[in-house]
């Protein structure tokens, strides 16, 4: 075993803001992770950007600090390198460059803005280099609040990736239009079909509720007919139930339908009848890169 290192990303989502510390090491010619501290921050720049164009002042502020926050975190775990990337609701915001200027300068942390298909390759890499016994072709569903990224995986390769305006928070908000929609399932048809026996394998905040709520262990198989059920059943309990049964976040509970829907479509449009949930994200994917490319990230000073 090497050396092990603690690293971090901040990954600055529609829906939320987190800050994931992993302990990283290689084992046997794998790069091992294992979770030190995962602290989420409910802002949902989403519901600005999807609705006026910008993130307003009162979030940013609320941004500011959190970065500040994470920065102290960070420090006190003892970590040597981050990284910091920004999503969807920061790709579309007109007031995104002013953002990152203050946050810069206020607390010496820089924001990359990476694009849609990039954000899906980082969260393809990271499960293709997981140590999983890749035996069959994957379509990789990863729902966020402003986007999903699509990744199709077959023979250990990345086929192709899209991203799509397709989120949870623009859901709830009515801002995905049926254009979108069209394209979303067109692409799932016309590509994923080209593969047989093809598995969902979903990621996202929702699809470890989902694994909570269906009883299930990770990479456990959820057919698409318990998925229905599980759907059906949360859409039948009140804000309030799923909040206090369920033990989901407030920011949770109004959003996990929706995602649930988005997984569902991917699941019709490429005839899946399997669907499995390996706990990996995009926070994971840049830590895995920080690890590999010493040049990328920021040293904590």
């Amino acid at each position: 075993m090497s050396k092990i290192e603690k690293l971090a990303a901040i990954d600055i989502g529609s829906n939320a803001v987190r800050l994931l510390i992993n302990a990283v090491f290689l084992e046997n010619g794998l790069i091992k992770q294992k979770k030190v501290s995962l602290v989420r921050v409910p802002i949902r720049l989403g519901e600005d950007v999807f609705t006026s164009g910008k993130i307003s002042e009162e979030k940013i502020k609320l941004l500011s600090k959190t970065i500040k926050a994470f920065r102290f975190l960070m420090q006190v775990h003892g970590v040597t390198r981050f990284k910091a990337v920004a999503t969807s609701a920061m790709r579309e915001a007109s007031n995104t460059s002013k953002i990152i200027n203050q946050i810069s300068i206020k607390n010496n942390i820089i924001i990359d803005v990476i694009t849609g298909k990039r954000e899906a390759l980082i969260i393809a890499d990271v499960f293709l280099n997981s140590g999983i016994n890749l035996s069959n072709s994957y379509l990789y569903v990863d729902v966020g609040g402003g986007s999903t990224e699509l990744n199709i995986i077959s023979e250990k390769k990345i086929i192709k990736s899209k991203s799509f305006k397709i989120g949870t928070v623009r859901y709830i908000n009515d801002n995905i239009s049926d254009n979108e929609w069209k394209k979303y399932k067109d692409w799932i048809f016309n590509e994923a079909n080209k593969f047989k026996n093809i598995v969902i394998i979903a990621s996202g905040g929702n699809a470890g509720k989902i694994l909570k709520i269906a009883n299930k262990k990770t990479y456990e198989e959820i057919s698409k007919d318990d998925l229905i059920n599980i759907r059906s059943y949360v859409k039948s309990l009140s804000y309030e139930d799923r909040l206090f049964k369920l033990q989901l976040n407030e920011d949770r509970a109004d959003v996990i339908i929706p995602a649930m829907t988005i997984y569902l479509e991917a699941m019709k449009y490429s005839s899946s009848e399997t669907f499995i949930v390996p706990r990996i994200g995009l926070a994971d994917g840049v830590i895995s890169q920080i690890y590999n490319r010493k040049n990328y990230g920021q040293k904590l000073n």
